[in-house]
């Protein structure tokens, strides 16, 4: 399998997250969905669902990120596959293999949402921007948090959000971010709503953090500087 380095991060992602995939992305070889086109549509698969998981695999497919702290780390790499569903409910196909046995596909869902899939669909994030830039949030608030604190099951219940502001970025769903004065939360219930086991919930957060740590460039802060992420 040829491994090649990443210098065309998407331009539709933060700083930070183009930093995370060029710095710790590589892209490895797939195939190209459009040789599987006339056998999908002879199984009545509209085109339109073809030209998605075209694009999807022109734009993502082959790229490989570190794992993900939960969902066994993600997909091992972006790889699409195997279309799903019908005209009235909608199209899923697979975003990637798993890392590892995990209960649930990866899924690129009828709006172009990631998430996961097996006794329900579980959206994590409203696209696969919103995925990759939660990779390179946790990466990031993992390397200058002073302190990281698990939270599991109803526990996350009690987090109190109300001062917090949400991290448009990852264009949270079932998983989203929160911003605070000197902390970041992050908050997964994917697999709780997936498989329906309430006590999959998990929220870590991440504390101690300066503006630099709050945002990693995102934002510029004139009292922080230009600080490597």
């Amino acid at each position: 399998m040829d491994l090649n380095l990443i210098n065309d991060a998407p331009a539709a992602l933060t700083p930070r997250a183009r930093n995370f995939v060029a710095v710790h992305g590589i892209r490895v070889d797939t195939q190209p969905v459009e040789q599987f086109r006339q056998c999908w549509l002879d199984q009545e698969i509209p085109a339109d669902v073809v030209d998605r998981m075209t694009s999807y695999q022109e734009h993502w497919g082959g790229l490989l990120l570190p794992p993900a702290v939960k969902y066994d780390g993600g997909p091992k790499y972006f790889d699409a596959g195997c279309p799903e569903g019908t005209s009235a409910e909608g199209w899923w196909f697979e975003a990637g293999m798993q890392r590892t046995a995990v209960p649930y596909a990866f899924m690129i869902g009828p709006a172009g949402e990631f998430g996961i899939h097996a006794d329900h669909w579980a959206p994590l994030h409203a696209t696969v921007e919103g995925w990759v830039e939660s990779l390179a949030l946790t990466h990031h608030a993992s390397m200058w948090a002073q302190q990281i604190t698990k939270i599991t099951g109803d526990d996350v219940d009690g987090l109190e959000l109300d001062a917090m502001e949400p991290v448009s970025e990852v264009q949270g769903l079932a998983d989203t971010w929160w911003r605070g004065s000197d902390s970041l939360v992050a908050i997964y219930t994917g697999e709780a709503r997936c498989v329906s086991f309430p006590a999959a919930r998990t929220a870590l957060i991440y504390s101690g953090l300066d503006q630099w740590g709050l945002h990693g460039g995102v934002r510029e802060d004139s009292q922080q500087g230009a600080r490597p992420s």
